[in-house]
């Protein structure tokens, strides 16, 4: 009997251990899946409030688009789902590094996209160096943040201000034309009129002045006067801010003298401003009738849908590209979102936006992309100036420098 109880006993301890190796294995086999199908975060830095609060709506819409249409609706990718936090900078650089430690550390996000101001970018970008996280950065332009202050986790869907100056030249410089510049006397406007005259002279255009303004002034009669004596055939305004010399430019009659004006279109809001610049040929970074493309054509509609039949804007494609660019790279490594493998799958991804195909540039992971050439006419069923295509301008005709 007594050996019959040990037995029995034996069998019993020999069983329990068999069955916690068991539930351990189990346990650690669930444990590896569900680390396996983790949910990727991404972090959203926008200006949801401040001067560019506009920019920051139109990005967060896009972005938000992008991931229903990159996942076909699911928000799901290789079986993981998708999630995205949204953290307003308020257009303060302080701000904007608080919000971005804090997506960082306590949120634990796979990648940050933002931000509306390149101010705050800058910011931001040693914080994607540090905690090795890769950051989109959307919609800001400085050439800087993919130039002298980069970092090998930062990649940008936006365009920078050396295209948007190649842009400009592109739309109206070639051999023998002849080309005033007026800007504000900041380093914006120095730095937009450098990029725009390198492009303009390797066009063949000749630029017969550069003429600086007051950005506080008020009236710029002197300015477009000198503007007048020099006779150019095109005068291209680098401008940003209320105190505009649009109104100034249409009272003295510049157009009327023969000289065309050029400037880059702007978003919706600011396009109603600009009725006095019917008839001038410029360059847009997107107006919604432009593109000629499904994901565009998608876009559009479901914009309608979702936000009150409004229309998406200016930086409403660039938010959706960057959506659509993380996607995509998750696609390629099956939901692994490890930096150095992201970013070895990004560097030269081509992916398709509303805007046609993109291209994230090896040396520096500059977006390249399609900009517009454009003449700003009235049309019917719009109450403001409307971009009107004269010609797409190819990603490899408006690509800048690599300043990295």
């Amino acid at each position: 009997m007594k050996k019959w109880k040990t037995g029995f006993l034996l069998l019993s301890m020999i069983l329990l251990v068999l069955a916690g190796c068991n539930n351990n294995a189990g346990t650690d086999s669930s444990s590896e899946n569900e680390d396996d199908k983790k949910v990727i975060k991404v972090g959203v830095l926008a200006s949801l409030t401040g001067a560019l609060e506009t920019y920051g709506k139109q990005t967060v819409q896009g972005f938000e688009l992008g991931l229903d249409y990159a996942t076909d609706g699911t928000m799901e990718v290789n079986g993981q789902k998708i999630e995205f936090i949204v953290e307003d900078t308020e257009t303060k650089p302080e701000i904007a590094i608080q919000k971005a430690t804090k997506l960082l550390e306590e949120d634990e996000v796979d990648f940050l996209v933002g931000s509306s101001s390149s101010g705050d970018t800058l910011a931001v970008l040693p914080l994607a160096e540090e905690y090795e996280k890769v950051m989109i950065v959307e919609p800001a332009v400085a050439d800087s943040i993919t130039g002298a202050d980069w970092n090998k986790y930062i990649f940008r869907t936006a365009r920078n201000s050396s295209q948007d100056a190649v842009a400009g030249a592109a739309a109206i410089g070639g051999e023998g034309v002849k080309i005033a510049t007026l800007a504000p006397d900041y380093s914006f406007g120095h730095d937009g009129v450098a990029a725009f005259k390198e492009a303009a002279v390797a066009l063949g255009s000749e630029i017969v002045l550069e003429e600086y303004a007051d950005p506080a002034a008020t009236d710029f009669t002197s300015n477009i006067q000198k503007i007048l004596d020099a006779d150019p055939d095109y005068l291209f305004v680098v401008w940003a801010g209320a105190n505009s010399p649009w109104n100034q430019i249409s009272d003295m009659k510049v157009q009327d003298r023969g000289i065309k004006i050029s400037t880059g279109a702007p978003d919706i809001a600011a396009l109603y401003t600009m009725e006095q610049l019917i008839g001038m040929e410029g360059f847009t970074v997107y107006h919604h009738t432009l593109p000629d493309n499904p994901i565009n054509d998608w876009l559009v509609e479901k914009h309608k849908e979702k936000f009150d039949g409004e229309v998406p804007d200016l930086f409403t494609p660039g938010g959706m590209s960057a959506a659509l660019a993380i996607v995509e790279a998750l696609k390629k490594t099956d939901g692994k979102t490890e930096a150095d493998l992201i970013i070895e799958t990004m560097e030269g991804m081509t992916f398709d936006t509303p805007k046609g195909q993109m291209t994230f540039r090896a040396e520096d992971h500059q977006a390249m992309q399609t900009l517009y050439a454009i003449r700003l006419e009235k049309m019917d069923g719009f109450d403001y100036p409307v971009p009107v295509l004269i010609r797409e301008l190819s990603p490899e005709e408006t690509a800048p420098p690599v300043r990295n």
